[in-house]
């Protein structure tokens, strides 16, 4: 979803960092050499990593625990990746193996012999049935990991094998190596289709559009190389920086690219004539982050110097330079009206500044440890945000102040949600329970306690009355809001229950489970209705039209499908590229908008409602 980013360090650890507040949420500890290799499961629960200790750690990215380590290799752990399902992990190692794990269980499943050096990189194709890998002894190796076979040997390189992508229909590899080249290899003919030849120093890096039109390679030479792959051709070479470039943005129409590097500039590049524009200059240390307006007409720059600059892009001058962090500034962010700007650093602070001005309108003294939950009231006046270690903050989104702590649970906050009014949030927690808070006050009005597992989900009908919570316990509980007492148990999901909604006459609640299927409830009586099979993962999400007509979910199996709550019949389906991990419905009740794990966001249109059985998605 992209709200995160986790590094492996030669310190021997792991951080997970928050990329909304360019905070450190958590450091991960447990190896004991260096951490080479990091991969994060699609559904951003989970992450695995590989280390000169020879072994490999899978995380609860949740807990911030360790769950299990994996062990079997004789020597360092080079490469990691997870299929798309999260269920296996593959490892390339040093022992000139690679091993394919079962993250459920934490078992080696079996090992993959053929190289005869070193495996530097692995990668596995959409589908997860195969796994290519890269070697110090120059090849490539494709991997059947249904029959646990060599499929076949790519050879051409002259050199190690640094890098490799697939392409997103898993029929072409782009691998690259020490020997300066790319090779385009076809994985149906097993050959050799062309090389890509132009740098003078060894290639470490390759990424590959969602199209396979295009490969984007980079180099020890300071460059980066697009590639044609239709064309077989060099598109251009983008080479200017002296030093490693940080970070890149794009124009909203696609033409122009600002990037910022360790050379202490940002150079702004024209993508049709494939020429720098011009440099802006004035930082004094490396730019890590960049953002532009919605106009184009702005940019602004953090830098390791603590400083943000404003840069005019009609003129190609620095407007003014906003000061106030005592640390370097790694991330921000620009409003879309362009009108402030929000900066985060290493000095533990988020601040909002004015655009116009130049000046700093406040500082949000954050939680001492990571926010994993926020929700916003409906007047859009006050934020609510939840940490993993336990505790809520209440901020004034006028002032910018912090109005009061929420103190209670005594394990990981899960989910909050706000009542209409704004009084009251309701939390739920790894402690199995649910506080409600009143949000005039600041105090915990009661606890309602009843789940054996882990509170996963709540929704709140709209008049304020009543909760609804899904558990890990495969149970919903549905509590009443004025007295603190649970009403009845709704039973009936074979696995946890991670999503639930409440239609707006609050009758009616919709679920779904990790059981692959979603269940409507009668809030009246506490009775099942039907259940809604269809999906073939677990189900992530679920929304529920104003009418209360229809019901959206989004699944692990990549689609997103409506349904008709008359008839229980599914309307329309969608895929994705990735898991569906959430969605919205607009007031217009068939506009909506979904996410996926890759980092996609897909807007569709249902047509056709009364005649929905001859129409579908556009």
């Amino acid at each position: 979803d992209g709200k995160r980013a986790i590094s492996g360090s030669s310190d021997n650890t792991l951080k997970v960092w928050d990329l909304t507040t360019g905070k450190e949420e958590c450091t991960l500890k447990s190896h004991s050499d260096w951490v080479n290799a990091v991969a994060v499961t699609a559904d951003g629960k989970r992450v695995i990593s590989g280390s000169s200790d020879n072994t490999l750690k899978v995380w609860d990215l949740t807990t911030g625990k360790e769950e299990f380590t994996l062990k079997g290799h004789s020597y360092l752990v080079n490469a990691v990746a997870v299929t798309a399902d999260g269920k296996r992990a593959i490892s390339g190692s040093s022992d000139n193996t690679l091993k394919v794990w079962d993250l459920t269980t934490g078992k080696e499943e079996f090992t993959l012999k053929g190289h005869s050096k070193s495996v530097y990189v692995v990668v596995v194709t959409a589908d997860g049935k195969r796994a290519i890998s890269g070697s110090r002894d120059n090849t490539l190796k494709v991997w059947d990991l249904t029959t646990e076979k060599e499929e076949f040997t790519l050879r051409g390189h002259n050199a190690l094998v640094k890098a490799v992508a697939v392409t997103a229909d898993g029929k072409r590899a782009i691998s690259g190596s020490r020997d300066n080249t790319l090779k385009v290899w076809d994985l149906t003919t097993r050959k050799e289709q062309f090389t890509l030849q132009g740098y003078n120093n060894s290639v470490n890096a390759v990424a590959v559009t969602a199209d396979g039109k295009r490969a984007i390679s980079g180099s020890n030479d300071n460059t980066l190389k697009v590639w044609d792959l239709t064309t077989e051709k060099e598109q251009f070479t983008l080479k200017v920086h002296s030093y490693s470039v940080n970070t890149v943005a794009v124009i909203a129409d696609g033409k122009l690219a600002i990037s910022g590097s360790l050379d202490n500039t940002l150079k702004i590049w024209d993508l049709t004539t494939q020429k720098e524009q011009f440099t802006l200059k004035g930082h004094s240390y490396s730019v890590y982050g960049v953002a532009i307006t919605a106009d184009g007409k702005r940019a602004i720059s953090g830098s390791e110097d603590n400083t943000l600059k404003v840069w005019d892009l009609t003129t190609r001058k620095e407007e003014f330079t906003l000061k106030g962090h005592s640390k370097s500034v790694y991330a921000l962010a620009v409003t879309v009206d362009g009108k402030r700007a929000i900066s985060s650093s290493w000095d533990n602070t988020l601040k909002v500044w004015d655009l116009t001005s130049g000046k700093e309108l406040f500082t949000l003294e954050s939680h001492s440890k990571s926010v994993n939950i926020v929700a916003v009231t409906a007047d859009g006046k006050r934020a609510i945000s939840g940490f993993v270690y336990n505790i809520f903050k209440a901020w004034d989104l006028i002032t910018g102040k912090e109005q009061f702590t929420l103190k209670g649970h005594s394990k990981s906050v899960y989910v909050v949600a706000v009542t209409a009014d704004g009084k009251r949030a309701i939390s739920g927690s790894r402690d199995n329970t649910l506080k409600v808070w009143d949000l005039t006050t600041g105090k915990e009005l009661f606890t309602l306690e009843g789940h054996s597992e882990f509170v996963n989900a709540v929704a709140v009908t709209d008049d304020g009355k009543r909760a609804i919570s899904g558990s890990r316990d495969n149970t919903l509980k549905v509590w009443d809001l004025t007295t603190g007492n649970e009403q009845f148990t709704l039973k009936g999901h074979s696995n946890s229950v991670y999503a639930v909604a409440v239609t707006d006459d609050g009758k009616r609640a919709i679920s779904g489970s990790w059981d692959n299927t979603l269940k409507a409830w009668d809030l009246t009586t506490g009775n099942e209705q039907f259940t809604l099979k269809g999906h073939s993962n677990s189900v992530n999400i679920v929304a529920v039209t104003a009418d209360g007509k229809r019901a959206i979910s989004g699944s692990d199996d990549k689609t997103l499908k409506v349904w008709d709550l008359s008839s229980g019949n599914v309307i329309a389906s969608f895929t994705g590229e990735s898991s569906i991990a959430c969605c919205a419905i607009a007031p217009d009740g068939v506009t909506i908008v979904a996410g996926d794990a890759s980092g996609r966001v897909y807007f569709l249109r249902l047509e056709g409602i009364t005649e929905y059985l001859e129409k579908g998605m556009a």
